[in-house]
Formats: C-alpha cells, structure tokens, sequence
C-alpha cells in the first residue's frame, strides 16, 4: 500500500515536472523563432541592397564579372535557403534548414567583402555618390545582422541550456525539442582578410601588347587590357619623372 501511494507521489511529481518542462522550452523555443526571423529580416535586407551596389559599380564602369557572377551565385544561394519550404512543425524552419542559411549566408557576406575591395582598385567609385551611399546602407545592416545574430544566439544558448537540463530533458526526448543550432561565423573569419593582388580577383587577366599611357610608358609592355596601365615598375618610375604626378 505504501509502495503505491509513493509511486503515485512520484508519477504526479514527475508529470507536474513535465507539465513546467514543456511550457518553460514551448516558451523560450518561441522567443528563438522570433529572434531567428530578425536574423532572416536583416539578412534579407542585404539581400536587396546588394543589387543596387552592384549596378552602381558597373554604371561607374567597373568590369569584374568574376566578382559579380559570384555575388550573384551567393546571393541566389541565400535566398533559396531562405525561401525553401518550411520542414518542421507549425510551418517552421528545422534546425537543419536553419543551418543551411547559416552557412549561405557566410557565404555571401564572404563575396561582399570582395565587391568592396574593388574601391580600392577603381578611385573612381569613391566619387560616385550612389555607391558610397549604399556602402553605408550595406554597413548599418551589417551591424544590424550582428545585434540580430547576437539575440538570436543568446536565446539559443538559454533554451539548449534548458532543453538539455532534467527533467526538461525528458521531455524534449519525448515531444520532440530539438537542440537549435547557433549562428556561427565560418572559420575564414577568424584570420584578418587579406585583398591581396587585385588581379586575383579576375578570372583571366588578359594581356596584349603596348601601352594607352604613352608616352610615359615606352615601348612594348604587357599590361591589363582593362586598366592599360603598364605593369614594369621601371616605367612606372619614368612616368613619374617625366610628369612629375605619381603614376597610378
């Protein structure tokens, strides 16, 4: 008689247990789909800003196709991981799918770094306004992906944290909480980034012979069809001389 009242003592208990479990991970689950689709907002929001960088280089004349079919791949990339059919529960993303943006995004935000590097390579996009003023748009919404992603994984660490605690451990086994995975940046973004040799960044740079910048250049070199500037450092230097402007 004992035995049963103390096992009924200890089944009440372990489903008042349960009862607490599953509305404090139903509650905390909640705020992570909430701070996930902030993620998803700010995300998109680049998403649409990068078109309009993009034309703005190529109204200036810049010509890096290389650079542009991989923003585009990126972007592509990105927004089917965003847009694909909802796997889990009550119309919502599965951990796996959430991951797969995770990583697209990376992805994308690792072109974008290279769209920008091309200032550097072509003054003139420092003066076109428009180019300037949607870097600046680009930039406050990466910082708003940053905050976004630091909510988002502040609540993933508070409901993994709970999910895999006892006795809501239990019943996550048994309804079917899964652990949410974290908004981690890719290893690249551990290292400082490198620009390196602007040609990298092409696909072929191609070649001929002769110089558009006679006659500071003087007889046959080989430069980049696309910039026409020649590439032997000893011209450079007599440019410089005859000039007296340094050569670009």
């Amino acid at each position: 008689m004992k035995r049963a009242i103390l096992l009924s003592i200890v089944l009440f208990a372990a489903f008042g247990l349960s009862g607490c479990s599953y509305n404090d991970l139903t509650a905390k689950q909640q705020k992570v789909k909430g701070q996930w689709a902030n993620v998803e907002s700010a995300m998109q929001r680049r998403a649409d800003l990068i078109p309009n960088l993009v034309k703005a280089a190529q109204m200036a004349g810049i010509q890096e196709q290389e650079v542009f079919g991989q923003i585009a791949d990126a972007r592509s990339r990105l927004l089917g991981a965003q847009q694909a059919a909802p796997a889990g529960e009550g119309g919502d993303k599965t951990p796996e799918q959430k991951q797969a943006v995770i990583e697209a995004n990376n992805t994308f935000g690792g072109t974008i770094g290279r769209l920008l590097s091309l200032q550097e390579q072509y003054p003139v996009l420092r003066s076109v306004e428009a180019f300037l003023k949607l870097q600046d748009d680009l930039s406050s919404t990466e910082n708003r992906i940053n905050v976004a992603r630091l909510d988002y994984n502040s609540s993933v660490t508070d409901y993994n944290t709970t999910r895999n605690s006892f006795p809501a451990v239990l019943t996550a086994s048994l309804l079917g909480f899964k652990e949410e995975p974290f908004f981690k940046a890719d290893e690249g973004a551990k290292t400082a980034p490198d620009v390196g040799d602007p040609n990298s960044i092409r696909r072929s740079a191609t070649k001929c012979t002769g110089c558009s910048r006679s006659p500071c250049c003087s007889g046959k070199q080989t430069v980049t069809k696309t910039r026409g500037y020649c590439t032997s450092n000893n011209d450079r230097k007599a440019c410089q001389a005859r000039t007296g402007k340094p050569f670009p």
